[in-house]
């Protein structure tokens, strides 16, 4: 049980103590369904249920989300110039300091996960644990049994030689339809491999990372947290501790 002051749980979620203290008092703050308006009211973090503004904040430590990101959006928390997934999270998300888990290029759409953890996010991104990365590509030409062997021997990329992937071709024609396994994340990796090949990427889309699959439900530019199960795979999946210690 973690008792503490309302004020102090918000500034936790990134606001100063006289901007905690405005934002209760405007009555935006929410404490298992009843308006409270005294930051020194004392509330326990672990049971009781704090929104702002309706999203639920103080718990748990570490923040963990799923967003179907939409084309033309960067996966960063700032740009100057374009609009980024931190963008497309309400304020009391943002204030909260989640960082994607890698990046997926301003054209390609799908899965994007965010937390605030950051020795997971490591962990999912680093070469080392082998995190497999599920995508649906559309590319230019008929493909055909060569292409799925090229994947599979894995590809030399000139600055690197890719690992071996798995390429299952959904529906060959003009334009083919494919889906395509990595177990790495190099910079252009599934539109290199494709293009080396005589592919050329038409448009691709995230699916799942580390055998979590992006929610359906979810419409592009939509996030939500993390179910416990889900949030339970990933740490698993890397051989760390869940919940973190």
């Amino acid at each position: 049980m973690r008792r503490m002051r309302l004020s102090k749980l918000l500034a936790r979620e990134g606001y100063m103590r006289k901007q905690a203290d405005a934002v209760i008092a405007a009555g935006r703050v929410q404490v298992d369904g009843l308006t409270v308006r005294d930051g020194g009211a004392i509330v326990d973090a672990d049971a009781a249920q704090v929104t702002l503004d309706g999203v639920i904040i103080g718990a748990p430590e570490h923040l963990h989300i799923m967003m179907y990101k939409p084309a033309g959006v960067v996966t960063a928390t700032e740009d100057a110039r374009h609009r980024t997934v931190a963008d497309l999270l309400p304020e009391a998300l943002r204030r909260r300091e989640l960082g994607p888990v890698g990046r997926l290029d301003k054209d390609v759409t799908g899965l994007v996960l965010l937390t605030t953890d950051g020795q997971l996010a490591h962990r999912l991104i680093s070469p080392r644990w082998k995190q497999a990365k599920r995508y649906l590509a559309e590319v230019s030409g008929e493909v055909g049994e060569n292409a799925t062997l090229a994947f599979a021997r894995g590809m030399d990329l000139s600055d690197f030689t890719a690992k071996p992937a798995l390429l299952t071709v959904l529906e060959a024609g003009p334009v083919s339809r494919c889906r395509v396994e990595i177990s790495e994340g190099k910079f252009h990796q599934v539109k290199r491999m494709f293009a080396a090949i005589g592919h050329p990427v038409i448009s691709l889309h995230r699916e799942a990372i580390a055998g979590l699959s992006l929610d359906t439900a979810l419409a592009p530019g939509e996030a939500r947290t993390l179910t416990e199960g889900e949030t339970a795979t990933l740490y698993q999946a890397v051989n760390l501790a869940y919940p973190p210690d």
